[in-house]
């Protein structure tokens, strides 16, 4: 088992602004571009042009419909990858070390050359952010783009991981969330930045930030208030498969079927 670092003052990870994500998939699109062509194994396809096509993605976007209590019905797309935890349970459990946090930077890796493949780091990931690459027969994780971060060789404007690079809307947003005074962690406090299922105890480093009801759209310099945000997370917990006899990992074609049947009720 794998020991975590008590904390790492620098912490690099994502801003995800809900309110501004389109859908369009390029973060998706760039993110399997990049780690294909370069770092560790590529990222596999099997049958993609087949009747069951499958695929190992490290970041992936769902799309929910949302209509918050009093308001009209709106589409929430919902971008979701490794969150780069401070207490990273996919650490603790990885029986041969290849799952580690880096003590410069806060990021979670995955050394695939000691990679069984056992998958002990996705059952325990609350989240979802791990795939086992079925080519390969290693798992697969979101890398922050490591090898993109910090190569001298590329543009400044590059040294930032794919999918943040490439978001048309400017929906993605990188930097160190350990310094109080950075534009990420400014850019959390002005809009309400929330993390993904605190309950858990992970103490992820990505937040989110809330989307703002559509009928307010129209209102000058909206800021999202706190009842807001916490009924969007009310929502969340639903469509995450968080409900009663459903599960708590990944949402499945029935649980969003629920949620959306039941919004449309309203």
């Amino acid at each position: 088992m794998t020991c975590l670092p008590s904390s790492t003052q620098k912490k690099l990870g994502l801003v995800i602004d809900l309110d501004t994500c389109v859908g369009c998939h390029g973060c998706v699109t760039a993110c399997k571009g990049w780690n294909t062509q370069n770092y560790g194994v590529p990222l596999s396809d099997i049958d993609p042009y087949g009747a069951d096509p499958q695929g190992t993605f490290l970041n992936r976007v769902f799309s929910y419909e949302v209509q918050p209590e009093g308001k009209s019905a709106q589409t929430v797309h919902f971008p979701k990858s490794c969150l780069h935890c401070e207490d990273a349970p996919c650490v603790t459990v990885c029986p041969t070390g290849a799952s580690y946090k880096r003590e410069e930077d806060g990021i979670v890796l995955v050394n695939e050359d000691r990679c069984i493949g056992c998958g002990l780091c996705a059952w325990s990931c609350a989240y979802g952010a791990r795939e086992l690459d079925r080519d390969a027969g290693v798992m697969k994780k979101c890398t922050l783009c490591v090898d993109r971060i910090y190569n001298e060789n590329l543009p400044e404007e590059d040294r930032v991981p794919a999918c943040v690079r490439t978001c048309p809307s400017g929906a993605r947003h990188f930097g160190n969330l350990g310094d109080p005074n950075s534009d990420v962690s400014k850019l959390v406090a002005d809009r309400g930045g929330f993390d993904l299922m605190p309950e858990q105890g992970t103490r992820p480093v990505n937040k989110y930030l809330p989307p703002r009801p559509k009928d307010e759209m129209d209102v000058p310099a909206l800021k999202p208030v706190a009842t807001e945000a916490s009924g969007f997370l009310g929502w969340l917990d639903k469509a995450l498969g968080r409900i009663p006899g459903k599960g708590d990992r990944l949402p499945t074609k029935e649980t969003v079927q629920e949620t959306v049947q039941e919004s449309e009720k309203v």
